[in-house]
């Protein structure tokens, strides 16, 4: 691979420097790098330089992306929603390869080089989705680092089996373990979560649960999920995503949660949605809780919104978080890069020496202009290649 030398970029602090990429990592940077010959050259005009984005909670094989617009018109309920996907799916040909890799690719235009998707295993499915998904982290593994977790949409007590698949989804190549709502959809949330933290052990894999349940209900899964965290040893091998119940409990029983995830560093994922209550992001780190940011599904049977611009997604955290001064702004993009690859435990991050070279050029003043305005993407560069100009693909 030629050295890349991109000229003339600036960092948060308004500082103007050159940045050589030697073998897919940041090897120097100076006021004045002199290139030699065979170097590839880049101008960056000025340009604000920003860290590649980090997708922390996405859904790459539920997505209609670039598909004909889908009508919703299913119930709101979560069940109806999980029965209604189930059946889409069944007649509708949906490819998960094919529109899991329109979707990511779309990622990386948007300059998300590190992502984590959930993908749905359940005894209809087996482990087809995942198969789809597995062939894009393949066509795009020089590209963009991918983590998969192998997740259970209909809970893994209600259909037998489903705890087989997942463990042959870890097999195949599926990262983490995913989990959900232990007593609204598995209704016992002892046995559910017993099961998977039981598997994640025998597979030495870490988990990432969803977790809807709102108030009681949601902080006793999350008490029960925080026991086993601590009885077996995987601090810093759990996330919680969603967490709405950490948005309507109140603030002494939140706060005590959020005390003992710290200390079990236990990272929670946030999509920032309108409707529901949601964990305060400033709570979140005022505690030493790591946040990590996502979209979720994106066009798909669930919901018509979403957007593979992280951008845009933490436009929308600083939104529900009613986020405006410039330091909260910045908080909201670390949401969705720093703070999101040590949640995710994506290694060798950000714009320092020796790093893999991920990298994202926009014409913006500052990173908070950058999320407010959500600028083009002139350049973005992941493992050291130049992946996507104004925001296309190359």
């Amino acid at each position: 691979m030629a050295c890349l030398l991109i000229r003339d970029v600036r960092n948060n602090e308004g500082v103007r420097f050159d940045m050589l990429v030697e073998d897919g990592r940041i090897a120097r940077a100076a006021a004045v790098i002199d290139a030699d010959d065979g170097w590839l050259v880049e101008d960056g005009a000025g340009a604000l330089a920003l860290p590649g984005f980090v997708e922390g909670h996405t859904h790459l094989d539920k997505t209609h992306w670039g598909m004909r617009w889908y009508r919703n018109a299913v119930a709101p309920s979560l069940p109806d929603r999980i029965e209604n996907e189930r059946r889409w799916r069944a007649t509708s040909g949906h490819d998960a390869g094919a529109q899991s890799l329109a979707l990511a690719r779309a990622f990386l235009a948007a300059g998300t080089t590190r992502l984590r998707t959930h993908v749905d295993i359940d005894t209809d499915a087996g482990l087809r989705h995942l198969h789809g998904v597995l062939a894009t982290r393949d066509t795009l593994r020089e590209r963009m680092e991918m983590q998969i977790v192998a997740f259970p949409q209909s809970g893994v007590l209600k259909r037998p089996g489903t705890d087989t698949l997942l463990a042959d989804a870890l097999r195949a190549g599926a990262d983490l373990l995913g989990g959900i709502d232990p007593c609204a959809i598995d209704g016992d949330a002892v046995q559910a979560l017993d099961l998977l933290f039981g598997l994640a052990e025998r597979h030495g894999v870490g988990l990432d649960i969803h977790l809807h349940e709102r108030s009681t209900m949601g902080a006793y899964s999350l008490d029960l999920i925080l026991q086993r965290t601590a009885a077996l040893g995987m601090q810093g091998k759990v996330a919680i995503s969603h967490a709405f119940c950490l948005g309507d409990i109140d603030v002494g029983a939140r706060d005590a949660l959020l005390a003992r995830m710290s200390e079990l560093r236990v990272a929670v994922v946030t999509t920032a949605p309108a409707s529901v209550a949601v964990p305060s992001v400033a709570a979140c780190r005022a505690a030493g809780v790591t946040v990590i940011g996502g979209n979720d599904g994106i066009r798909d049977t669930w919901t018509p919104y979403g957007s593979p611009d992280m951008l845009e997604r933490a436009m929308l955290i600083g939104m529900r978080n009613d986020f405006r001064r410039d330091d909260d702004l910045e908080i909201a993009l670390d949401c969705v890069t720093h703070s999101a690859a040590r949640g995710c435990g994506f290694a060798n991050y950000g714009l320092l020496r020796g790093n893999r070279a991920d990298l994202v050029l926009v014409d913006a003043q500052t990173p908070a202009h950058a999320v407010v305005a959500r600028p083009v993407r002139k350049l973005v560069v992941s493992a050291g290649r130049i992946v996507a100009r104004n925001g296309a693909l190359v």
